[in-house]
């Protein structure tokens, strides 16, 4: 038994950081009671709620939501349209009820599709405009109404970082930018027991490729991979868990406490290799989880940083991966290691299985040349990524 399970999880913690006051514990939802009284004393008193269809009412989050809501007198209209990989026509579709609406603050209830799209909402009420112009130019809007987040997943780490993602669909680009930080955040491990086994899997491997890219990249620091190593070595103790038994709250405690650490180095030093490769594979075929994705390029991108970082890579997969001893030589046992583990958890996908063939290739391989923000990420990898290894990656994966 190590200190962690010693701890009281019911003890709810706040953390600030960016500009966001974020809430975390067993039991974090209460405190949305207190969030709206502020809201209410500053005369914020109509609340756009922007979700999906059915998981805010599943996680168990709108018994306490909408009861806050009723008490503190706030008026609230729900949009409930939100589907994983987000369009900037469901963007534009809120910010058009927002505005008859006349929202003052937009609460963000969900996992990062939700949340990104409550940042986005958040901007365009604010500053005009439309998504595509506001997404295809990536310039943060310098300003936001208030956005709060109720979190439902251990993946995005959206609930403390400023970024979103949403996809241009005539384009299949699928684009992230910084947007704004909540004002105010819940991470409430109890509102994800009811996450199924593929959710599971896919968020908590959502979470593992942000700290990976972000201790690997060449703006990397000793915070971010620090940080990073925590919140990888804490998801390797506790996912298998969480799989098994779901309603298990010290394993998606430190899951979601795992998560929101790696949210926070995207946030210091951003994200490279696998989420600039995997946007345009979820961007041309939206049924791909984000997670899973990422999960399926992992491997194979780990197989190419190794050469350049493994040192940090032998240090981050300690726990699957204990005899290595950080030498150029060991990146396939890595690779293959990493793959063994996936398909260990139940990650038995390849890109195959979602339709993909040698003949998009050429598809994908555009995609990360166009679409906005790409390349720039690929620049922060530890090693030169030209379209050779884009392929190659994307081939070991299909």
């Amino acid at each position: 038994m190590d200190w962690r399970s010693k701890l009281n999880i019911d003890r709810v913690f706040t953390l600030r950081y960016g500009g966001t006051q974020l809430f975390f514990g067993v039991g974090a939802v209460s405190k949305i009671s207190t969030i709206f009284e502020e809201f209410k004393k500053e005369g914020l008193d109509r609340v756009l709620v922007v979700t999906g269809k059915s998981s805010y009412k599943i996680s168990g989050a709108w018994n306490y939501v909408e009861k806050a809501l009723i008490e503190s007198g706030l008026e609230y209209y729900v949009y409930d349209k939100v589907s994983p990989n987000p369009t900037v026509d469901t963007v534009d579709e809120a910010v058009k009820i927002g505005r008859e609406f006349n929202a003052r603050i937009v609460l963000g209830i969900g996992g990062g599709s939700s949340i990104d799209t409550a940042k986005a909402v958040g901007c365009l009420l604010a500053v005009g405009g439309d998504a595509r112009e506001l997404f295809m130019k990536r310039d943060q809007p310098n300003r936001s109404l208030p956005v709060v987040v109720v979190n439902l997943t251990h993946g995005t780490g959206s609930e403390i970082n400023r970024y979103g993602v949403e996809t241009i669909p005539e384009k299949n680009y699928k684009i992230g930018m910084p947007l704004t930080y909540p004002a105010y955040s819940i991470d409430d491990p109890k509102l994800m027991i009811k996450l199924d086994r593929w959710q599971t899997i896919a968020t908590a491997i959502d979470a593992l490729n942000h700290a990976t890219e972000a201790a690997t990249n060449k703006l990397t620091t000793p915070l971010s991979i620090n940080l990073s190593r925590e919140s990888v070595h804490l998801i390797f103790k506790y996912l298998p868990t969480a799989i098994v038994e779901p309603d298990n709250l010290l394993a998606r405690y430190y899951l979601l406490y795992a998560s929101m650490l790696a949210g926070i180095v995207i946030d210091h030093v951003g994200a490279h290799i696998t989420h600039a490769l995997e946007h345009p594979i979820s961007g041309m075929n939206p049924e791909v989880p984000h997670g899973i994705g990422l999960g399926i390029l992992l491997p194979s991108v780990i197989r190419i940083m190794y050469l350049a970082v493994p040192e940090i890579l032998a240090e981050l997969y300690k726990p699957i991966a204990p005899h290595l001893r950080a030498e150029p030589g060991e990146a396939h046992e890595l690779a293959t290691r990493v793959e063994e583990w996936l398909l260990n958890i139940g990650l038995n996908k390849k890109l195959s299985d979602y339709g993909f063939t040698e003949k998009d290739l050429s598809d994908l391989i555009r995609l990360v040349n166009e679409t906005p923000g790409l390349k720039s990420r690929l620049e922060l990898s530890p090693v030169t990524v030209n379209e050779e290894i884009i392929k190659k990656i994307y081939t070991e994966s299909l």
